[in-house]
């Protein structure tokens, strides 16, 4: 059997304030700090940090990176010690992974290097010891 309870309204009926005290008490958002939500920066920091942690702070979207990519760079000491290794007098960098060639270090032996970009340094080092800078896109 369903227990039927009577509306608190209907139980106050007839009582002049309705189980609040005194009409003022009643009257307006001043005497509860304000309407609904009202002053969560204020006087209800307090319940807020309590009842709605993440209220505070930042939210949203990440800034994405720059969308420039970053170029790997190899000096020519590098060079010249992948070459000995690699025992080649023929080098493509853009399939090694490098988009410019820098100019630090010299060059032991004569290479034909291949690569994106060079330093203009770079390409003047390469050819004075008998090799060749090719750029290729």
């Amino acid at each position: 059997m369903v227990v039927h309870r009577r509306k608190k309204i209907t139980k106050r009926r007839g009582t002049r304030t309705y189980g609040c005290g005194s009409h003022k008490k009643k009257r307006g958002g001043g005497s509860r700090g304000g309407r609904g939500k009202a002053g969560r920066k204020k006087h209800k920091k307090s319940w807020v940090i309590r009842y709605q942690p993440d209220y505070f702070g930042k939210k949203g979207f990440k800034i994405t990176p720059k969308a420039q990519k970053e170029t790997k760079a190899i000096t020519l000491r590098d060079i010249d010690v992948l070459a000995l290794k690699l025992n080649k007098t023929e080098i493509n960098l853009s399939e090694l992974g490098y988009d410019k060639v820098l100019s630090t270090g010299e060059l032991t032996q004569p290479l034909t290097i291949m690569a994106k970009k060079f330093v203009e340094k770079a390409k003047q080092k390469i050819e004075s010891a008998g090799g060749k800078a090719i750029e290729n896109v």
